[in-house]
């Protein structure tokens, strides 16, 4: 059976793969519909499409649970032109992040970084059993604390990034 979402469309199949090639590529739906020689219309209501599936698969409401979880957070916005990168940069995003090995992902915007903002939405989704793998971020410092007992960190200093 063709994919849901192409098959009731007007829309080729080999079309449809260019476009999903260019949404991998973070190309922009009007770059997209003059590659793939598309309405930019179709190509923003197929990126939108797209969208929706890959939210539907994120199960957002259902805890991560237990397991490996990776946690970061990451800052975006327009590039830098001067001053400040990372954490303080002006007019940057900061974004949250879980990933669960081999499972899902969880991601939420935040005001900032700090131990006030970011704990509650640890505990919210990962168990007190599972194990959590950060970087050296002050913030995750006191998880011990927190009844987090399999905490691991990852020191990007010391040019470690897996093991």
């Amino acid at each position: 059976m063709k994919n849901k979402y192409i098959y009731r469309s007007r829309i080729l199949e080999h079309k449809f793969r260019d476009i999903l090639k260019a949404f991998c590529l973070d190309i922009e739906a009007n770059k997209c519909s003059e590659l793939c020689g598309v309405n930019r219309n179709t190509a923003s209501n197929i990126y939108d499409k797209i969208r929706e599936r890959i939210y539907d698969d994120c199960e957002q409401n259902s805890p991560l649970g237990k397991g490996s979880i990776e946690i970061d957070e990451s800052y975006f916005g327009a590039r830098r032109v001067r001053g400040k990168r990372g954490r303080g940069a002006q007019g940057k995003t900061a974004v949250f992040g879980m990933l669960k090995r081999d499972g899902k992902v969880y991601t939420q915007i935040v005001s900032n970084c700090s131990m006030k903002e970011i704990i509650p939405i640890i505990e919210e989704q990962a168990d007190k059993e599972a194990t959590l793998y950060t970087d050296g971020f002050k913030t995750y410092d006191g998880l011990a604390d927190y009844g987090y007992k399999k905490h691991h960190r990852i020191k990007h200093s010391d040019n470690e990034f897996a093991q």
